[in-house]
């Protein structure tokens, strides 16, 4: 029933590709809809992240409300107050008549604020106030106005390096925040490649009323190994472009170099910065990627422990500790037990139990195919960045690595960094 529900809603907005990043993104998205909660949908430029809030929209109750998109990005940092909040008679010049603003345009319905980081501080205020208590005050006005809105927000920045620099508050973050869902970028689903080209170059047939463009196998495959920096609007563009000038409909690799020549600089979309060249091939970026999962799940199974550990320290049911003792020594490493506080204890309680286990999986991994691309000289690579960007402040750096401070010094020591 779930896959059926995926389908439906990729044959409702027209969305392309089995990948499972792609599912799952699409998964939370029905799953959320009923709700009210904010999302807060990440993933780089061109990828489709606007698809997501039209979904949660249409599969929620306020389906039947105004649905409004803004690009915050696009709008002057003088006049995105009275565009979201409204703005009274004469409040500034040029305001010749009161105007409302898109949240209260947006009552009862859902409002989408694509490039979210891109807000001003000041203008931050007022959207954490509106999550808050549903309470905004017009530009020029001193009454306190109330709506009933859903607010889905968007961004390719990385919004903690902004929080970082003072840029974005983190407050608002985590109220944004409250559900992530990632989009992920074209170059992660090269299985896809070829049912958005089929896609792509069919509309672009009865769009320009000529035959559909196909390619080799050689094309296909070099498609497939290219980066794609601006993703699938990157993609649609290009095969626009071929099916527009070309009048061999066959496109051959020889062709495809002269739009996409090979070794091409990757450039970043960066909304600071769009000229900036990234230097690290796609192959590189791709272990970064896979890198960065495993200290995520490293992480998540170390959190779920530490929280595990905790109930079962709290739990006066020893009759159940003592039946599962095996499999919690299992986990834990072995346990004695307290008759004196009816409850069972690690026998060293001085290791963190967000250090369980680190070594077991960096083992496993280097002995498994991770170890192709170093895991230990990633991992120093890794240590080096959080310190270098921290300042040398290891609390830090390890909250942003998802260890504990006492792993870092460790590794910091084993190292000799």
């Amino acid at each position: 029933m779930e896959s059926i529900s995926i389908q439906n809603i990729k044959q409702r907005f027209g969305i392309i590709g089995y990948d499972y990043a792609l599912h799952r993104a699409l998964e939370k998205s029905i799953q959320v809809a009923p709700t009210d909660i904010s999302v807060l949908v990440l993933g780089e430029s061109g990828v489709g992240k606007e698809f997501i809030p039209k979904i949660i929209h249409q599969y929620s109750s306020r389906k039947h409300h105004a649905y409004i998109a803004v690009n915050c990005g696009a709008i002057p940092e003088g006049t995105i107050d009275s565009e979201l909040f409204g703005h009274e008679k004469g409040s500034f010049t040029g305001a010749t008549s009161m105007r409302k603003g898109y949240f209260e345009g947006a009552n009862r319905g859902t409002i989408f604020l694509d490039e979210v980081g891109e807000l001003p501080l000041t203008t931050q205020v007022r959207l954490l106030r509106i999550l808050e208590s549903g309470e905004f005050i017009k530009v020029g006005s001193s009454k306190i106005q109330k709506t009933n809105i859903r607010i889905v927000a968007a961004t390719n920045l990385n919004i903690v390096e902004s929080i970082q620099k003072g840029k974005f508050r983190e407050d608002l973050y985590y109220r944004l925040n409250t559900v992530q869902i990632n989009v992920p970028p074209l170059r992660f689903r090269k299985n896809d490649i070829k049912f958005l080209f089929k896609k792509f170059s069919n509309d672009f047939a009865e769009k320009y009323h000529m035959p559909s463009i196909t390619l080799t196998e050689e094309s296909l495959k070099y498609l497939e190994n290219y980066s794609w920096p601006g993703n699938i609007r990157q993609l649609k563009n290009l095969i626009e472009q071929i099916s527009v000038v070309e009048t061999k409909r066959e496109i051959s690799i020889e062709k495809l170099k002269e739009y996409i020549p090979e070794n091409i600089p990757s450039i970043s979309f960066s909304n600071h910065n769009s000229n900036i060249i990234e230097t690290k091939s796609f192959h590189e970026r791709e272990k970064d990627f896979l890198y960065k999962i495993l200290f995520d799940m490293k992480k998540n199974l170390n959190d779920l422990k530490n929280i595990t550990f905790q109930l079962i320290k709290n739990n006066s049911n020893t009759r159940f500790i003592e039946k599962n003792q095996h499999l919690m020594e299992k986990v834990f490493g072995k346990m004695i037990h307290n008759r004196n506080d009816s409850i069972f204890q690690l026998e060293d309680s001085s290791k963190s139990s967000s250090d369980l286990d680190f070594e077991e999986v960096e083992e496993d991994l280097t002995k498994n195919k991770f170890s192709s691309f170093s895991l230990q000289k990633k991992e120093i690579e890794f240590i080096q960045k959080a310190l270098k960007k921290n300042n040398g402040k290891r609390r830090k750096a390890a909250k942003e690595l998802g260890i504990s401070e006492r792993t870092l010094y460790r590794k910091i020591k084993q190292y000799g960094l």
